[in-house]
């Protein structure tokens, strides 16, 4: 069996957490550019992942603090869809990235870093994008600040989000 180490995650592992869920705070903000808040939906939001597995990391969030998919209603369910849909059609736009890794991690023995509200991750793929930087350099390749990122999407999820006045 092989083993692929990921030692940069130890350093958040470590990290001391602020009290309550990151996620609920960054919702409660109105600073959305400062905490990547990329869409307000009425049920469900989109937000950059501070530490992204890939440049375009996404993470979709029902608004209400729930941790298991089932726990959905109706309404959080369609939104869900649409953000998803919207996510990846964005992402596309922005990166022309070549697949996408799409997920949830329901509960922490699943890998859930915040298993107390539910999260989907998309993360967007490229052809030759995994590389061993990561593993032999303890360094992660990211090639474009979050903030940039969250001006290159915004605007395009608010393009394909917002209702047409036609």
């Amino acid at each position: 069996m092989d083993h692929l180490w990921t030692p940069w995650r130890m350093a958040y592992i470590l990290s001391k957490k602020e009290p309550g869920c990151p996620f609920c705070a960054a919702l409660a903000e109105n600073r959305d550019a400062e905490t990547f808040v990329l869409w307000r939906g009425a049920h469900c939001f989109l937000i950059l992942n501070r530490y992204p597995y890939n440049n375009g990391h996404i993470m979709l969030l029902p608004n209400r603090h729930i941790a298991d998919i089932t726990e959905l209603n109706d309404d959080e369910r369609r939104e869900w869809m649409l953000l998803l849909d919207a996510a990846v059609r964005a992402l596309r736009e922005a990166f022309n990235p070549h697949g996408f890794n799409i997920g949830i991690n329901l509960g922490e023995a699943a890998g859930a870093g915040i298993a107390a509200h539910l999260h989907l991750h998309i993360v967007p793929r490229w052809e030759g994008d995994t590389n061993y930087m990561t593993v032999t350099a303890n360094t992660r390749t990211i090639p474009e600040l979050l903030h940039d990122t969250w001006a290159r999407l915004r605007p395009i999820l608010e393009r394909l989000l917002t209702p047409s006045t036609n």
